[in-house]
């Protein structure tokens, strides 16, 4: 990499930034956001910046998503036996009636082997602890399977507030709830995106999705697949009151450009006196038009005329 290329930074594809900018940028930012978890860190590999650290991104989904039945790592696995489940559980079916049977030998009283009918209540009493050590087993292998499926429920991490469950493994998420994922600025949007469903095991393609900055104003930008959305971040600033990024879907969504997102805050009445204004407009366009043609028509059959005298 030269030195031209050393002093800019990538943003999106054939998209670039002067690296002092971006850090003047970055130090704003990271004032913004002094002493809390969305400062981000910054360090230099080869001569090409890297910008790391959390990015918040708002939810702007219109349509029910799909979450996954269970993990990749879990799919297919077979269902756990009584065995398997005593196992996982460090429960060793011998083990623990030896243990148990041990136990009790060794807590006889020692005045009970010097009588005569010793040895009978002995035998007795070792048969009856091995059933019961049996049983303790066994309800121990139950505690494990429940112990397991509670583990499976905690696995899964809250998706702002909800749970999955079978019942409501399709919904919609709060319009404009906020998550957040650890990205850095190399990363593209399709990369981003694809970090951002697999942390809460979305099963929708990412094909489905888009990143869109949106700002209060009405504007709003959709980010291409290799734009880079955490530098895009920076350099929008900090204030998410100003500006957020959302996760929309890519055909429920139109971009608003700057010159019409100046009108779409206006209300009714004074919308309808601009369309007015410009329907006025465009029929002195039209009259204009139409006489010139006319014009250039008279003329030609003025000519055609002098030809045929």
């Amino acid at each position: 990499m030269d030195s031209e290329d050393s002093d800019k930074v990538q943003i999106g594809e054939n998209k670039f930034i002067s690296k002092s900018i971006l850090l003047s940028q970055l130090n704003t930012y990271n004032l913004y956001y002094k002493g809390e978890a969305l400062q981000l860190r910054h360090r230099e590999e080869e001569g090409e910046l890297i910008i790391e650290g959390l990015l918040n991104v708002f939810w702007g989904v219109q349509r029910p998503i799909r979450l996954q039945m269970e993990d990749e790592k879990e799919a297919g696995r077979p269902r756990p036996s009584l065995t398997s489940l005593s196992a996982e559980t460090d429960i060793d079916p011998l083990k623990s009636v030896t243990q148990v049977a041990t136990a009790d030998d060794q807590s006889k009283d020692f005045s009970e082997e010097k009588e005569e009918t010793g040895d009978e209540q002995q035998e007795s009493t070792h048969s009856d602890r091995l059933s019961r050590a049996r049983s303790d087993v066994g309800g121990r292998r139950i505690s494990g399977r429940r112990l397991g499926i509670r583990r499976l429920k905690r696995h899964r991490c809250s998706f702002n507030g909800h749970f999955y469950n079978h019942k409501t493994a399709v919904f919609t998420p709060k319009f404009g709830s906020v998550t957040n994922v650890r990205v850095n600025s190399c990363m593209t949007t399709a990369q981003v995106m694809r970090v951002l469903l697999n942390k809460f095991k979305i099963e929708n393609s990412p094909d489905e999705f888009s990143l869109y900055i949106v700002h209060t104003s009405g504007e709003r930008h959709q980010l291409k697949p290799n734009d880079h959305p955490l530098t895009l971040r920076v350099l929008h600033g900090p204030c998410e009151q100003v500006s957020k990024m959302f996760l929309m879907e890519t055909d429920q969504v139109e971009e608003v450009t700057h010159d019409v997102a100046q009108y779409i805050k206006f209300e009714l009445p004074v919308l309808q006196s601009f369309i007015a204004k410009l329907q006025e407009e465009e029929e002195r366009e039209m009259q204009k038009l139409k006489k010139r043609y006319a014009d250039m028509r008279g003329i030609i059959k003025k000519y055609m005329r002098s030809l045929a005298d």
